[in-house]
């Protein structure tokens, strides 16, 4: 008998992170960075399940021990450093189904940005049932606007460098927003249809610069522990 749930939780987790290296468990301010991740989803109060994809035993029992569950391993194939999501998401959806588990949404939240909150998490949500979404990103304020950058060739001439409407002030420019990497979330029907989230009916939940920090280097992580500890995040 197959039970249908509401809504899944994925975490990624693979070992083996080049940049940073076991970035995923890394220790920050006491913790795994992990850890922020799976609390933030339990604390939301959204998901019925919430799982740990992962290729390793050590992050698995880590993952278990915050309180995520972790039904399989991630086989390696898909836990290189050329691996895709959608690949890992597809992978997982069908292993649960196996198991008798079908969800009808999932949301895929990545341990390495661990200054999303609960909060952000049931506002993206809230935000898929209002618009009767099929999925929903989230997304900051980018840091410098587009417009103010272009590309530079071996003879380094800024030549034409900037647009004429480009030569304003940086108040009069236009907004423009970023992926942030720190929430994806979908109808699953939607997503195994098209496998990408950008489709049909996808909209930007918008987070705040501070808590969008998508860790993938040393000094990405340093910066985190400063505003950890001026913000008293433990």
């Amino acid at each position: 008998m197959i039970k249908q749930k509401k809504i899944l939780a994925v975490i990624p987790a693979r070992s083996g992170s080049k940049g940073l290296k076991d970035k995923n468990i890394k220790d920050l301010n006491g913790k795994p960075m992990i850890a922020y991740t799976i609390e933030a989803a339990i604390q939301s109060g959204v998901f019925t399940d919430i799982i740990v994809s992962t290729d390793s035993i050590k992050y698995a029992n880590i993952a278990k021990e915050y309180g995520a569950t972790v039904p399989f391993l991630r086989p390696e194939e898909l836990a290189t450093d050329r691996s895709s999501s959608i690949d890992m998401i597809d992978y997982t959806i069908s292993e649960l189904n196996n198991r008798g588990l079908r969800y009808e949404n999932f949301m895929l939240l990545q341990p390495t940005s661990p200054l999303r909150k609960a909060s952000d998490i049931i506002n993206a949500f809230n935000l898929f049932n209002e618009k009767k979404a099929n999925s929903v990103v989230s997304v900051c304020e980018t840091e410098h606007s587009p417009k103010l950058m272009n590309t530079l060739n071996s003879t380094l001439r800024m030549d034409s460098f900037l647009e004429i409407e480009s030569n304003r002030r940086r108040q009069e420019l236009p907004t423009y927003y970023r992926l942030n990497g720190a929430i994806y979330l979908s109808n699953i029907d939607y997503f195994l249809r098209y496998k990408h989230f950008y489709k049909d009916k996808c909209y930007a939940y918008i987070m705040e610069q501070k808590n969008s920090i998508d860790i993938d280097s040393e000094v990405e992580f340093e910066l985190v522990k400063v505003l950890m500890n001026k913000h008293g995040i433990s």
